[in-house]
């Protein structure tokens, strides 16, 4: 009887097992699918870093069941060390960011300019290692309640800060990633400033190998060689426009001048794509060519979102960046990326700081015990 029963009970539990896997597997199958299906269709929306997001959670989720339904001991711990040791890592990393933002700022700051966008690591540096103090000396845990709640709101928003940067991240990545298709008519290449007024900067040096060597490895694989569309205006302290400056860069690298385009008119990356589109429109003669534009990787995404609000149908490819370049640099183009969408982001942090505004009111008026803390 009591064999029957463990039987009954085993044959119960490889049930439920197969079931949790055939659910997982679904799950995993469906968010892959929808991820793959809108990021091969347009990988310049933000909304495909959350379905990214949602198909890695379902992947951990189903490779958990598995390893665990083996009841294979060697398995089920190797899983559980790796998926400590990534907790572990994520602790650190987020308790102790103030000593990567530092350790950047001081190469920043040897081997930069000491522009204020040049020191945005080591202002958020010093600001973390504020809270840390104030935490460890325990000034928030003397707060007044209603003063509290404010905190407890100006977190939340932080975390929701978190949350849009990490979607920002994951899409930057993502988009590095974007299949080449090696038959273009025009590579369009982003201009920025010039040193001295006239000359091109390893920066936008980099932008422009980087559209040459398309260039030729698309003319090697058999297709024709397509036109460069340098773009970029004169600014008030430049002798020429960056697109002439681009353009003598380009010769001098063995690039045929007949195959290169000039928009000197744009003063911004918006304006860039725009009159881009009307310098190929033109030579071309209708909207119907395939087109790639270059910047460097930290920029890519928010160049990409560009292109698509002046219906460029258009995807990037990056130049490499030095490293200790590119916090910095990424922090500002998350900052540029979430005021393109201001207005969504803007009503969620108002209700947030509406609803904690109001306990911290209701605390003050002794009723803050009747919502939640």
């Amino acid at each position: 009887m009591q064999s029957q029963l463990m039987q009954s009970l085993h044959r119960l539990l490889n049930f439920a097992t197969s079931n949790k896997v055939t659910i997982t597997t679904f799950m995993m199958l469906v968010f892959l699918g929808l991820f793959l299906l809108s990021w091969l269709i347009e990988p310049r929306r933000l909304i495909n870093g959350l379905i990214f997001t949602a198909f890695g959670l379902s992947f951990l989720i189903w490779t958990a069941i598995l390893i665990i339904s083996q009841h294979n001991a060697f398995l089920t711990s190797s899983f559980s060390f790796i998926a400590l040791a990534i907790l572990f890592g994520v602790f650190f990393l987020v308790t102790f960011s103030w000593i990567f933002f530092l350790w950047n700022a001081y190469f920043v700051w040897k081997y930069e300019s000491h522009s204020l966008p040049n020191l945005l690591t080591l202002i958020i540096g010093l600001f973390l290692v504020g809270l840390w103090t104030l935490n460890k000396v325990g000034v928030f845990q003397k707060l007044p309640g209603w003063l509290h709640s404010l905190v407890a709101g100006a977190t939340l928003i932080a975390f929701y800060l978190l949350f849009v940067m990490y979607n920002f991240l994951l899409n930057l990545v993502l988009y590095q990633i974007v299949p080449r298709h090696y038959k273009q008519d025009y590579l369009i290449v982003l201009g920025a400033g010039l040193i001295e007024g006239k000359k091109v900067s390893r920066l936008l040096g980099a932008r422009i190998d980087r559209a040459i060597a398309f260039s030729n490895k698309q003319y090697d694989k058999g297709h024709k060689r397509p036109k460069l569309i340098m773009s970029g205006g004169q600014g008030k302290d430049e002798n020429l426009s960056e697109a002439a400056a681009m353009k003598d860069y380009a010769v001098k690298h063995g690039y045929d001048p007949n195959l290169i385009l000039l928009e000197d008119k744009s003063t911004n990356t918006y304006q860039n794509m725009i009159y881009s589109k009307k310098v190929a429109t033109k030579d071309w003669g209708n909207t119907k060519f395939k087109a790639k534009f270059f910047t460097n990787n930290y920029h890519l995404f928010r160049a990409g979102l560009y292109a698509k609000m002046a219906h460029l149908n258009a995807n990037g490819i990056g130049a490499t960046t030095r490293f200790y370049f590119l916090p910095n640099a990424t922090i500002r183009e998350f900052a540029g990326v979430f005021i393109i969408h201001k207005k969504r982001h803007f009503v969620i942090i108002g209700l947030i700081a509406i609803l904690f505004i109001i306990q911290a009111l209701l605390a003050v008026l002794g009723l803050g015990k009747y919502i939640i803390a």
